[in-house]
């Protein structure tokens, strides 16, 4: 069941969503990360949807062209937060299954953690618990410099920097990490763009400004699954294992050996299936 693209209206912003699955099943709300688009989901949106699930995609704040707003208090964690929120509403769910990658991964662990009422399972690619991140780039040299992009962002000189002769740090990027050719075509159709780059790079800048702290968000207590590649170049073993110290509910820990940050585009269909069996046991 191919997704349809579709336009969500949502605070006076527009986002461009892919969409798949009986309007009645329950939504499963995937979040990308950076440099990703709503692509990174293209396997696990038609598998849950043939399931009876119903599935969305946004590209997300400043990445939709109708959801690009200016300045860097427009990218606040809050806001980002409240976007996922008010898709789901907007898709005539009160609850849904949650599922993020890398910056989406982090939006998805303080949406589950601080909204329970609404989030029935979190599953995230990656990213680890806000509070084991931060413990691990306090302690480990090692996390803090797989880390160091986080701080070489808040630059605002980083977005011309990445975009030089022809994306050349991007493709880099994408490249080093086991990315193919096609797919790192398919993000740079969007991300290679100064305003979307920089908006994209926002998230990253607003942190501090946002009024929520990474050492501040609590722990999650619905079902959850955390998968981590060992070969993930900007997240190392100790904020990975950590991360079980922040969920106070049925954990699963999926590690997977030799694959990199980009889970989804270097182990195809590898989380899909960890996915499915993750929702269908917590029915």
């Amino acid at each position: 069941m191919n997704p349809e693209t579709q336009s969500i209206s949502v605070g006076g912003l527009v986002y461009t969503a892919d969409v798949a699955g009986p309007p009645d099943g329950e939504l499963v709300l995937f979040l990308h990360g950076y440099p990703q688009t709503k692509h990174t989901w293209r396997r696990e949106l038609p598998a849950l949807a043939e399931r009876g699930y119903r599935v969305c995609a946004p590209d997300q704040r400043g990445y939709s062209a109708g959801a690009r707003p200016s300045g860097i208090d427009s990218y606040r964690v809050e806001r980002l937060v409240g976007d996922a929120l008010a898709i789901a509403d907007a898709l005539g769910h009160e609850r849904f299954h949650l599922v993020g990658h890398d910056w989406g991964g982090h939006l998805a662990w303080v949406i589950a953690a601080s909204n329970t009422d609404r989030v029935r399972t979190l599953a995230v690619i990656s990213r680890p618990h806000p509070r084991a991140f931060l413990r691990a780039m306090k302690t480990d040299r090692r996390q803090s410099a797989r880390s160091g992009h986080h701080s070489a962002y808040l630059r605002a000189e980083a977005t011309d920097e990445l975009l030089a002769d022809d994306a050349a740090q991007l493709r880099a990027i994408f490249k080093h990490s086991g990315v193919p050719d096609r797919d790192a075509e398919a993000y740079l159709a969007t991300i290679g763009h100064r305003d979307v780059l920089d908006a994209a790079l926002n998230w990253y800048r607003a942190v501090p400004r946002s009024d929520i702290k990474l050492d501040r968000v609590p722990s999650v207590t619905v079902p959850t699954l955390y998968v981590w590649g060992n070969a993930d170049q900007t997240v190392g073993r100790a904020a990975a294992e950590g991360t079980r110290e922040w969920v106070d509910s049925d954990y699963k820990f999926v590690e997977l050996p030799g694959v990199g940050h980009f889970v989804t585009d270097e182990a195809p269909g590898a989380f899909a299936v960890e996915l499915i069996e993750h929702l269908e046991q917590n029915v």
